[in-house]
């Protein structure tokens, strides 16, 4: 289940890993872009067109009521409510130390400058729908646009077959005071809250996953809003030392490998014994795990092992891959996290799985996949803030530095830009 490479095949681990990003075909996007621009035009009568096509819900309207929000999340249990609500604490107690004031500089003269934090004024925050509910996707997206100050936040998921709303979702979202919650799915959801429609204000930043026709379509919207990423297939990369446990190192590589086919389950293991015990255990563990279908194919294309000289190298090997959830399923990790340059998240040590963060633990679950860990951010309250600069001079600070700054215009040949400083300058 396991494909095991050596040393020298570090090329074709790579290439394993890229094959599974998100590949937006001309097909796909002729499609996407079609659906973009019938919503855009015809607003509701479109998306309600598309809900009925793709959901298999002729829906009279759109928005969920109070009442409707509130009989669904009735329906969860004390259990599910409990847990949620202490899930809800630990995401608010890690992302509250991501506020940012901004600051201010002084210097001589009657200068200043600093930068201002601001809330984004609306986003808008998908959630899968359907055979896949994902509740804890609504407390990681909108706690820290709340935490942010956002103070419009929309809710949009697919009608499930009996046309309302999940019950776990419908909590979610009370749980976060999300009243603005609307009952619309894939593309069509996408464009409504890019470009509006009569009963869907547009917003000023989409984020959530979704399928590939959702994920081509923030694609295809991003830059009229922008959006938080292009999530691929969710991929989980573990460093296991003689002492890790094979039992839990392979449920640890299952979690990710029931996702989907493409998930990609990686162990970087220092000696081979272990690499045999995963093995032995994934085969022992499937079994008994009713997505058996999914995890085999997952496993048969994209799961790897290899067997590294030291942990030093299996460190330079997941640097090279940039995982989305890195293990350091070791007796001390915290001597191998500042070696980490490049990882989505990173769990520390023998009993922490990737599972709690995915949803208790308080750090963000939206994470960069396809090695975009070298380059992007888990979601935080930064992704819900925008940053200005400001500047202040006085006149006798421009006339002091004047004739640098009109040296620098003229330089450039911008007279104009020279020409604003000497009108002020002027004795």
């Amino acid at each position: 289940m396991l494909k095991q490479l050596n040393i020298e095949q570090i090329d074709q681990l790579q290439s394993y890993i890229e094959e599974r990003r998100v590949v937006m075909n001309p097909a796909l996007i002729g499609r996407v872009s079609a659906i973009l621009e019938d919503v855009r035009m015809h607003g509701d009568e479109a998306v309600l067109r598309y809900t009925k096509q793709f959901d298999g819900m002729e829906l009279n309207k759109l928005r969920v009521s109070s009442e409707e929000l509130n009989a669904q999340a009735d329906l969860c249990t004390p259990e599910f409510r409990r847990s949620m609500q202490q899930a809800k604490e630990n995401i608010l107690f890690y992302h509250q130390a991501q506020i940012s004031k901004g600051y201010r500089l002084e210097k001589e003269m009657g200068i200043y400058l600093g930068q201002r934090v601001l809330p984004l004024d609306s986003v808008g925050i998908y959630v899968p729908g359907g055979s896949a509910q994902y509740p804890s996707s609504v407390l990681m997206n909108a706690l820290p646009a709340r935490l942010a100050g956002v103070k419009r936040i929309v809710m949009l998921t697919p009608p499930s077959k009996e046309g309302s709303i999940h019950p776990n979702i419908a909590l979610a979202a009370k749980l976060v005071g999300i009243d603005e919650v609307y009952k619309v799915g894939g593309a069509q959801g996408i464009a409504a809250l890019a470009y509006g429609t009569q009963s869907i204000a547009k917003v000023d930043k989409i984020v959530g996953p979704g399928n590939v026709y959702v994920a081509c379509a923030k694609k295809l919207v991003f830059g009229d809003v922008d959006i938080d990423m292009i999530a691929g297939p969710s991929e989980i990369l573990v460093i296991g030392d003689e002492g890790a446990n094979p039992k839990w190192i392979a449920a640890d590589l299952l979690s990710q490998a029931e996702h989907d086919p493409q998930a990609s389950a990686v162990l970087l293991a220092v000696s081979q014994n272990m690499v045999d015990a995963v093995k032995q255990e994934l085969q022992k563990q499937t079994r008994c795990l009713p997505r058996q279908k999914i995890i085999h194919e997952s496993l048969e294309n994209y799961g790897l092992a290899l067997v590294c000289e030291s942990l030093q190298q299996c460190v330079d090997i997941s640097n090279q891959i940039a995982p989305e959830h890195l293990e350091l399923m070791v007796d001390k990790p915290e001597e191998l996290l500042p070696l980490v340059r490049h990882a989505g998240s990173v769990f520390l040590g023998y009993a922490t799985c990737e599972s709690v963060g995915d949803y208790f633990g308080g750090t963000n679950h939206v994470l960069p996949t396809g090695g975009t860990a070298r380059f992007f951010n888990p979601l935080g309250v930064d992704s819900f803030v925008k940053k200005s600069s400001y500047l202040h001079y006085s006149i006798e600070a421009l006339q002091a530095y004047g004739d640098s700054i009109i040296t620098l215009a003229e330089a450039e040949q911008l007279q104009a830009h020279a020409n604003a400083v000497k009108a002020r300058c002027k004795t």
